[in-house]
């Protein structure tokens, strides 16, 4: 196997070679949307300017513990108001990266919530409801999602024909390179949509597999039942796509744990064999697995491992696994095998963690042949 340099290298002048590629590349990516806050959490004061934050959950964890039967102020503090939701930072970041994006979710109805109008400016996007809102509490050793979603339950197949139309949802589910489905666990009628879309028509055959992506999303809160129909449809779109499942460290644990199997560690061994354990109950094209400091993918048994850059200070996490699954699906969408397109997810993020803004191709070029690294 090559060395991680020349890897990098190859991987940065494949990326340089396909830039005119990617822009005739088409992603019809839903359902979801929300306002998001990042916040910082106040553990001192010192003056009305200046305050030092919690730095981890752990922290926050014992002060909390400690107002048990007495009550407690928390201050937050909202660093920046900007777009979340899975599907809208994951299209984003792939029209940021060239590709073509429509977009069909919860941005706002009738009228388009103002924190997506540079995103519409880049992608063609339409709403059917009103999005989610998300206090995301960032900490040095992950953040908290405080979301509320009570307007996905409008994210029906019946109000997206209404609302959208039909035909045109066909249309770009049936002709796009990547069809997108993120955020199943909340948006509850996720698992209905699919279901019609299996029983009510078969895109058409096309010269070359299309691909599509599903992201669950943290399923901790949906039941197992829950869970086990969702990978059941999940498998059945393999009838007519290359399905790629993504998971990170936490819902690959979980999704473990619904079909009973147990990771050993969450060591890249531990992982890769819980992801092969996986994919033989769950046998979609590819299943990838991306904690913090690496990832993997796994296709017919094989599986790929490849470090991601060393990012000592992240401005931002929120967002971070998003913009991992579009450099992945990037990297399939130009022909690269599974490691190639790893290092395009795990180097899409770091970018993103790193900056607090998405990459173009050249960004990710330049940061492949400029790698963070601990040393």
């Amino acid at each position: 196997m090559i060395q991680p340099e020349e890897f990098r290298e190859q991987t940065a002048v494949r990326l340089l070679t396909n830039v005119e590629r990617a822009s005739h590349l088409r992603a019809f990516v839903g359902l979801d949307g929300f306002v998001d806050e990042i916040i910082h959490v106040v553990d001192t004061r010192e003056n009305a300017e200046s305050f030092q934050r919690l730095p981890t959950i752990l922290r926050l964890s014992e002060r909390l513990a400690g107002a048990a039967g007495m009550s407690t102020n928390i201050e937050l503090v909202t660093q920046r108001v900007k777009l979340g939701g899975n599907g809208p930072i994951m299209a984003n970041a792939l029209a940021r990266l060239g590709v073509k994006i429509t977009y069909v979710g919860a941005l706002g109805y009738p009228t388009l919530h103002p924190v997506f109008n540079e995103f519409a400016r880049s992608a063609d996007v339409h709403s059917v409801c009103e999005p989610g809102k998300t206090d995301a509490l960032e900490f040095e050793d992950g953040k908290l999602m405080l979301g509320k979603t009570a307007h996905f339950n409008e994210i029906t197949w019946d109000n997206i024909q209404k609302r959208y139309g039909r035909d045109k949802f066909i249309q770009n589910f049936s002709t796009a390179d990547l069809v997108g489905f993120v955020n199943w666990t909340m948006v509850p009628y996720m698992s209905e949509l699919w279901d019609s879309l299996l029983a009510e028509f078969s895109p058409a055959k096309h010269d070359r597999r299309r691909k599509i992506f599903f992201d669950l999303a943290d399923p901790e809160k949906r039941t197992p039942k829950d869970i086990e129909r969702a990978l059941e449809l999940i498998v059945k779109f393999e009838k007519f796509f290359e399905v790629i499942l993504g998971l990170n460290e936490k819902e690959a644990c979980a999704i473990g744990e619904v079909l009973g199997v147990n990771a050993a560690s969450q060591t890249r061994d531990g992982l890769s064999s819980l992801s092969l354990e996986i994919q033989k109950r769950v046998p979609v094209d590819t299943l990838v697995i991306h904690p913090v400091a690496f990832a993997l993918a796994v296709s017919g048994g094989q599986v790929s491992v490849v470090d991601g850059p060393f990012v000592a200070k992240p401005l931002i996490t929120t967002g971070a696994g998003d913009h991992f699954n579009s450099g992945f699906c990037l990297g399939k969408l130009l022909g690269f095998d599974n490691r190639a397109s790893v290092l395009c997810g795990v180097t899409t993020s770091g970018f993103y963690v790193r900056n607090a803004q998405s990459p173009s191709m050249e960004d990710l070029a330049g940061m492949l042949r400029d790698w963070p690294s601990r040393e």
